[in-house]
């Protein structure tokens, strides 16, 4: 799952309907999982690998080959260090997601087309010419 993935938009913690943060699978669990994958390549590592987090109620969600598993019963409830790993791992991941789309801002800034010299914005905008 992707950080700018529509689908988090709208995904809730089943207990308290609040909005879950995505954890990425830290490069450890991936080099873990790639070490440990049996045939059909697919493994998993508790507690690094990519999951949803509520750090109101302090709840881990797995997401298991690319599907988030959202039952009541498939959340674990993390220990308070648990807890500020995992705060540092939202963080981490919240600014990752944030330098990639001023990233892709600055692109689309420099892709725009400034040679025509016609301004197609809509009279009465900011910078538009009447």
């Amino acid at each position: 799952m992707k950080p700018d993935d529509p689908l988090l938009r709208i995904l809730a913690c089943p207990l308290d309907k609040g909005p879950l943060h995505l954890l990425p699978a830290t490069a450890t669990a991936t080099a873990a999982a790639a070490a440990a994958a049996g045939k059909d390549g697919t493994a998993t590592v508790d507690g690094a690998g990519e999951a949803l987090y509520n750090p109101r109620l302090r709840r881990r969600y797995p997401i298991i080959d690319g599907i988030p598993q959202l039952l009541p019963s498939s959340g674990e409830q993390v220990s308070d260090e648990e807890h500020e790993t995992l705060l540092a791992r939202v963080s981490e991941a919240h600014m990752t997601a944030g330098n990639m789309a001023e990233g892709n801002m600055a692109e689309e800034h420099v892709a725009e087309d400034h040679t025509s010299g016609n301004d197609t914005r809509r009279p009465g905008t900011p910078g538009a010419t009447t």
